[in-house]
């Protein structure tokens, strides 16, 4: 080989990474999405169902956990404390949206982190006079999500009564932090009790040993039954377990406590609503913008017994009760 032939060549080799770099740059995929997980409570309180709802609705969008989506899963321990910096962290991370799941307490911590990040929320107010969105049809910002109604207290309680007949010392047990919610229940609650001629007797209790105080409290003046208010799910078992132990018939306000052994629940369907949302965020994740996506209004109720801790307590399930029922745990 000559030195001519010699240099060409060199610069041949030279060049053809150069040539290539562009086609390799081509070939690589795609970023995977990213999307922040926020949740007050804990993995254990959360449901494997609720979260199997939630990637179901992404699923419904064509999104699957490990293959084209990736999420990242913060969740408070049931310490509202610590949402503004978990809310922080992902916006940090630049997530492509957040998943604001559970109530107001995550949605105000994202919305208070970021106005360009999407956020997709799950609230039992309603998010406009919450101030989350202007307009239901329209929310205008960078938010969007499912509004879960305030549950039917005064529907509650009369179910409990077709259960528990003759009862009329009825104690209500209300979790402070949830104020704006325990706040409602109680005025419905008022309502029927003024009409009907019932004794109601409020209680409030937050952290576990406050609960274990109040139903200790029960071995000195007993009431007929209980009300419990809407507590985080972290609470279902130690209410469940309390309430078998004092031998009270109770009413809950989702059915996760009545899969942990309580009587009875009356309430919204969290899990569709835990679909909902993964649906939403899954429409985000093609380009939909929270703007275009109104929030949606649940409406489905559901009605659970949990015929074993029926007949530990004594109590036979009337038929047209046993008839209405959505399910009854055996």
């Amino acid at each position: 080989m000559n030195r001519r032939e010699l240099v060409a060549f060199m610069g041949a080799g030279t060049a053809a990474p150069q040539l290539l770099r562009p086609l390799a740059a081509r070939a690589q995929p795609a970023a995977m999405p990213v999307i922040g997980f926020l949740e007050p409570t804990s993995p254990d309180a959360s449901t494997p169902d609720r979260l199997r709802a939630f990637h179901e609705g992404l699923r419904q969008s064509g999104f699957v956990e490990g293959e084209n989506v990736a999420i990242e899963y913060r969740w408070a321990e049931n310490r509202v404390e610590r949402l503004a910096a978990l809310a922080n962290g992902l916006v940090r991370r630049k997530v492509t949206v957040i998943a604001a799941i559970g109530g107001s307490t995550p949605a105000f911590a994202a919305k208070l982190e970021t106005g360009t990040i999407p956020v997709v929320f799950t609230v039992a107010q309603d998010p406009v006079k919450l101030g989350l969105v202007a307009n239901l049809a329209r929310p205008e910002g960078n938010l969007t999500g499912v509004f879960l109604p305030s549950e039917r207290a005064e529907r509650r309680l009369v179910l409990l009564r077709e259960l528990v007949s003759g009862a009329t010392r009825i104690s209500v047990l209300l979790d402070p932090a949830n104020a704006p919610y325990a706040e409602s229940t109680l005025r419905d609650l008022e309502a029927v009790a003024r009409n009907s001629g019932l004794q109601i007797n409020v209680l409030n209790a937050g952290t576990p040993a406050e609960i274990d105080a109040v139903f200790a409290g029960f071995a000195r003046e007993r009431p007929d039954a209980l009300f419990i208010g809407p507590y985080s799910t972290d609470r279902r078992v130690q209410l469940a377990l309390l309430a078998a132990f004092h031998r009270i018939p109770a009413t809950y306000p989702w059915r996760d406590f009545v899969e942990a052994g309580g009587l009875m629940s009356y309430g919204a369907r969290l899990r569709d609503a835990y679909r909902q949302a993964g649906v939403y965020v899954g429409r985000i994740l093609k380009g939909a913008k929270p703007a275009e996506l109104p929030v949606v209004q649940s409406s489905r109720y559901e009605l659970v017994i949990n015929a074993s801790t029926a007949r530990m307590r004594g109590l036979a399930v009337p038929p047209p009760l046993r008839a209405s029922a959505d399910e009854m745990i055996e």
